[in-house]
């Protein structure tokens, strides 16, 4: 090898060498802030806990006596129709400082009929729980609403008025249809046409989907911030589902909890909000890993958002949980020691 041949050989190998210090650096500094980086604070004073907060119930404490039948829960009625049920679930709501409650009432059936009812059990559920608001949870997926057919979506508001106007000790219902789809027009005019036919005093809840995010791009469990606006106007009451994002890292679903944070307490138009956190499991499926999504996590990015307001803003109301059929002592002890004051 000649000198000059030599030379060139070194230069090559020394620019090949400072091309892997150089990647090596970079990727050692990444490393060091994504070490560093903490997206979330933990708060144990109890600041943001307004004793307002939302939990998402079982069909058991409104159903009819056929959906026991049906599902072979006959032996599970003590669980919802007790005295001792009923007293144990006020004193845990009043723990929690949880005022409103949304207890399961779907699939809505054909023609917009909703589920049956068991009229008694109904009245001793409000009778045990003086002063929790109790709004159905009605809805289904878009197999079981009809949201395109005008007659679907008549019916089915006029079923939820004669529920309010049998109950009228009922704060309103909660519509949870899904998949919604950004931009889903029929969707709105079903809104309006249940506004519409609710009896005096009575509200509509909505279970809504947060905004975009690079996370999870796709449109059909998530609402732009004009879309969220336009169901935001139609609602009296918003509890939005922050979870199902399919992140598999602790620090990305902390900062996008704080991100949606902000962003919905600033598209929701004034309406109260409650911030929908993960309590389920749902383990081995492509949407959720609760390892990541879970109630210490959503807490800590929720914290991280409303801890940067001078002041907390008005529509925020607290947490809704999903939900109380997968809770356990160790999750309400989270709740209690990171979220609820004391």
């Amino acid at each position: 090898m000649s000198p000059t041949t030599a030379d060139a050989a070194i230069r090559k190998k020394r620019s090949l060498l400072r091309g892997i210090i150089k990647r090596l650096t970079f990727l050692a500094v990444v490393g060091l802030a994504w070490l560093l980086w903490n997206p979330g604070d933990e708060i144990r004073d109890g600041r943001h806990d307004r004793r307002e907060n939302g939990l998402w119930l079982a069909h058991g404490w409104m159903g009819g006596e056929e959906w026991f039948t049906r599902n072979n829960k006959e032996s599970e009625k003590p669980r919802y129709r007790s005295d001792e049920a009923l007293k144990s679930l006020a004193a845990r709501l009043q723990a929690h400082g949880i005022s409103d409650v949304f207890p399961h009432l779907c699939p809505a059936e054909a023609g917009g009929k909703l589920p049956a009812v068991d009229d008694a059990a109904t009245e001793q559920f409000l009778d045990a729980l003086p002063g929790v608001r109790v709004w159905p949870w009605v809805g289904g997926t878009l197999a079981d609403v009809d949201i395109y057919e005008a007659s679907w979506r008549k019916a089915f508001a006029a079923n939820i008025r004669a529920l309010l106007e049998a109950h009228p000790r009922l704060a309103g219902v909660q519509l949870n249809i899904e998949p919604i789809k950004d931009g889903m027009a029929p969707y709105l005019t079903l809104l309006d046409e249940i506004h519409a036919v609710l009896p005096a005093g009575k509200k509509l809840s909505i279970a809504a989907y947060p905004p975009p995010t690079f996370w999870q791009r796709t449109n059909e469990v998530h609402w732009s911030e004009s879309y969220f606006r336009e169901v935001a106007k139609r609602s009296d009451h918003l509890a939005v589902m922050t979870y199902d994002t399919s992140i598999r890292f602790q620090k990305a679903y902390r900062k996008l909890m704080k991100d949606w944070t902000r962003e919905i307490l600033a598209w929701s138009e004034g309406r109260p909000v409650l911030i929908g956190i993960p309590a389920y499991e749902d383990a081995n499926t492509t949407y959720h890993k609760p390892d990541i999504e879970n109630i210490p996590n959503a807490l800590a990015g929720m914290h991280a958002a409303l801890l940067s307001y001078d002041k907390l803003p008005d529509n925020y109301r607290g947490i809704a949980i999903y939900c109380d059929w997968t809770m356990d002592d160790t999750k309400w002890a989270e709740i209690s020691v990171l979220f609820n004051a004391r």
